[in-house]
């Protein structure tokens, strides 16, 4: 009985853990909207799914066509987001570029949109980090080209929702082993 009961306290601590975690992650997600403000823009969407919050921002607001610079209204944004981060310093997260299907090439630097989308993500990186401040050992670039879409890409309407820069906040595993691990 014991044994029983020590287990159920284990799993009910984890439970509490796992309700604070999301109770944290739809702070951090209201902090985010109220920073960015207008959310009916449908260049910017911030979502949790499965204990991820992920903030996608659609090419057209940070880029212009088949580049890697950010634009000026796109460094506004990212600054309201750098400064709900920069409050929460343990926070990882990874900025991911996302092309369409179509082919990009501007050799010898852009080989494909594998080169485009890290590129994109790494110029927010750079932003993010030289800017705004924030730590960049807390930061992940990455490129996801073509291989992760949101929409089909048969349609101009489906390759606009592909092209984007997502910032995902990851999850912090270390602290949920570490829970784990107590008795």
């Amino acid at each position: 009985m014991d044994n029983i009961g020590a287990k159920d306290s284990y799993i009910q601590n984890l439970q509490a853990e796992l309700a604070h975690k999301d109770s944290l992650n739809m702070a951090l997600v209201m902090n985010l909207k109220g920073a960015i403000g207008n959310m009916d823009d449908k260049d910017i969407n911030i979502k949790v799914d499965k204990g991820v919050i992920y903030i996608d921002i659609s090419d057209k607001l940070l880029f212009k066509s088949g580049r890697y610079e950010v634009t000026d209204a796109a460094k506004t944004v990212l600054g309201k987001v750098a400064t709900v981060l920069k409050a929460q310093p343990d926070i990882e997260f990874m900025v991911e570029g996302h092309t369409d299907n179509k082919n990009y090439s501007r050799p010898p630097y852009m080989l494909d949109n594998w080169d485009l989308s890290v590129k994109r993500a790494t110029s927010v990186v750079r932003i993010l980090q030289k800017q705004y401040g924030l730590d960049p050992a807390h930061i992940t670039a990455a490129g996801r080209g073509e291989y992760v879409p949101v929409a089909a890409n048969d349609t101009e309407e489906g390759r606009a929702a592909n092209r984007r820069t997502r910032i995902v906040i990851l999850p912090q595993l270390d602290q949920f082993f570490k829970l784990l691990e107590k008795k």
